[in-house]
């Protein structure tokens, strides 16, 4: 069974299986701080451990984080009941923690090289910084106050009557009296806060590099989109201020583009968090290397030797090893019946290696000792459409609709397999079809000579969402439709889009057609 997850692979497996494409080693290779986005699925784990190894071989300090890990208790990062500023700065806090942890292993292993006198200060004043614990708001106050007040009248008045005198005399009494009391007792007590220092923590950061010998230090922060996203910006900030600016130490991040927060900004031009292109670079998108429909050479050299690759170190130290060939595209070449068969397992996994893994897995199942048809990559790729995105897609009801819409008109009324739509027609249900690998953008920022303004990305369906269709009369007929129906259709994105305006989707027809106002492109 070949493991379909890089982080439950061996670590002499992931490097041994990974498949270099369109020279992105040497992209990730460079000291730029930088993020690079994918999909799920699409390799950045088996990227980062990969370059990970290779930077450690080198001898640089290599730190790779996934944040899914960090902290003992990373369920308080996503409760609203907590404020927003105790849960960013408690992250903050085990990030700085985590990666500590990190290089404090790397000095200790490389003792003999790096010494432990030098930077064991510098690392036990790292973990004082960012461990800063101080009460704040303690204030206790209790006062009584009281106050009484008393008021008295008295008179006496009175007539008697003799025989010889006459006696005026009285008596007669009144009294009144008010007394008021009034007491006032005040707590206030504040609770324990969590305090980064982000110019201290820089400046210990900077004299550990100079003690390193001009190793490089890596940081690599594998899945940001587990980060919740009102706290992104937050640790992005912290990379801005205390890391990225240390000569000699390097930040990667691994995200998914439409689950990424990097940045909040303020009235006056300041913002939190990271802006890309100008802070870290973000030129390398996972997504836009391997579909088979942008160039099917490439892709079809890249999955023959990814899965050639992974059985070779699936059965290697088993009675299985010496039974098989010992290049990868021999090993492929017996496990398909013929080069259509692969063509069509390239097509059905819409350059995801995961999707990849899985379809092969279901294929060969299928197959039992056989090896894999054309049919039994059909069969495999629907089943895990139907296991897999469609589920996942099911749980969102107008997206959902809105998938259904899309493959009424691109498929059953265009014939086509992809379609055209604006770049800055943005809608979350369209990036939630995209996020669910249901959707694949083939290229992006194209315009139509007839209008050169205008800006659009080449989005594709899913091979799962036509595979039932395929040896039927209502299979897509090609890619994307020309304007003329009797010109035909064209298999591979073009550069000249002057006779493709028939493929531009609109959204908002289809939408008023079916009438759900949550459908709407914002």
């Amino acid at each position: 069974m070949l493991p379909k997850r890089a982080e439950s692979t061996a670590r002499e497996n992931l490097i041994s299986t990974f498949v270099d494409v369109g020279h992105l080693f040497t992209l990730l290779n460079t000291k730029d701080h930088q993020v690079l986005f994918g999909r799920r699925g699409t390799g950045k784990t088996h990227a980062f451990s990969f370059l990970a190894e290779q930077r450690a071989k080198k001898g640089d300090a290599t730190v790779y984080l996934d944040l899914r890990s960090v902290g003992s208790n990373g369920g308080i990062y996503a409760d609203s009941t907590i404020p927003l500023a105790e849960r960013s700065t408690r992250l903050l806090v085990d990030t700085l923690a985590a990666i500590h942890d990190g290089l404090t292993n790397f000095c200790v292993e490389m003792a003999e090289v790096v010494s432990l006198a030098e930077t064991g200060p510098i690392l036990d004043s790292l973990a004082d910084a960012i461990t800063q614990v101080r009460v704040v708001g303690v204030v206790e106050e209790t006062g009584s106050e009281q106050e009484a007040s008393e008021v008295k009248l008295s008179s006496t008045a009175g007539l008697a009557v003799g025989t010889k005198s006459l006696d005026i005399s009285g008596a007669a009494s009144s009294s009144e009296a008010s007394n008021q009391s009034h007491s006032r007792s005040v707590k206030r007590t504040g609770s324990e806060q969590l305090n980064v220092n982000f110019g201290a923590t820089g400046s210990i950061f900077r004299a550990l590099v100079a003690k390193l010998k001009d190793r490089q230090v890596w940081i690599l922060l594998d899945e940001w989109g587990s980060v919740p996203i009102v706290l992104q910006p937050f640790l992005a900030d912290l990379l801005r201020r205390a890391l990225l600016p240390v000569t000699g130490l390097t930040v990667k991040i691994a995200a998914i583009d439409h689950r990424s927060n990097f940045q909040i900004k303020g009235n006056s031009g300041d913002y939190v968090g990271i802006e890309l292109g100008a802070d870290v670079s973000a030129d390398v998108n996972l997504d836009d290397f391997m579909v088979f429909d942008n160039d099917s050479s490439r892709a079809m050299d890249f999955f023959r030797d990814l899965i050639g690759r992974h059985v070779l170190a699936a059965v290697r130290g088993t009675d299985y090893e010496h039974r098989i060939p010992s290049a990868p595209d021999k090993v492929v070449a017996d496990i398909f019946t013929e080069k259509r068969a692969l063509e069509e397992f390239v097509r059905a996994c819409e350059g995801v290696p995961r999707d990849a893994i899985n379809i092969l897995a279901l294929a060969a199942q299928r197959a039992d000792n056989e090896a894999i048809s054309v049919l039994h990559i059909r069969v495999a790729a629907r089943n895990w459409y139907q296991r897999d995105k469609e589920r996942s897609v099911s749980a969102n009801q107008s997206a959902h609709r809105l998938l259904n819409l899309i493959i009424g008109d691109v498929i059953g009324n265009r014939r086509a397999r992809a379609f055209l739509l604006k770049s800055d027609a943005r809608s979350n249900l369209i990036d939630a079809l995209y996020d669910a690998r249901v959707l694949h953008i083939l290229k992006r920022g194209i315009s139509t000579h007839d209008k050169p303004g205008e800006r659009y990305d080449v989005y594709k369906l899913d091979y799962g969402c036509y595979v039932d269709l395929m040896a039927t009369s209502r299979a897509p007929q090609g890619l994307l439709p020309l304007d003329d129906q009797n010109d035909g259709y064209v298999d591979v994105p073009p550069d000249d889009y002057r006779a493709i305006r028939r493929a531009i989707l609109n959204l908002d027809l289809i939408e008023s057609n079916e009438g759900p106002k949550e459908l709407g492109v914002a």
